[in-house]
């Protein structure tokens, strides 16, 4: 279930354990925000991001996603300083 897919071959030694890990804790609801970072917003968590924003703010967005925005937001930022510090894309590691 949170096998990496063929596309990526990142990662190897305590990097690699650690995305593994990682991978291996995230819950239906980040799985699901990985999904639809990658097939709405361009792999983009920033417009992602924005876009959750605007929807708080009243301001146009593009897709409903959930009644708690405020909690994808923080799964968002979560999973996207994780990406930043092991330099993956946890598209790569998740079953889309």
């Amino acid at each position: 279930m949170a096998e990496r897919n063929e596309k990526s071959d990142k990662g190897s030694g305590a990097v690699g354990k650690a995305v593994s890990d990682f991978v291996k804790g995230l819950n239906e609801e980040q799985r699901m925000l990985i999904i639809l970072k990658t097939q709405l917003y361009g792999g983009s968590w920033e417009q992602m991001l924005e876009d959750l924003k605007s929807r708080l703010a009243g301001k146009p967005y593009i897709f409903k996603l959930a009644n708690r925005i405020q909690d994808d937001i923080e799964r968002i930022e979560q999973m996207s300083e994780f990406e930043k510090k092991y330099k993956v894309d946890l598209a790569d590691y998740v079953d889309l």
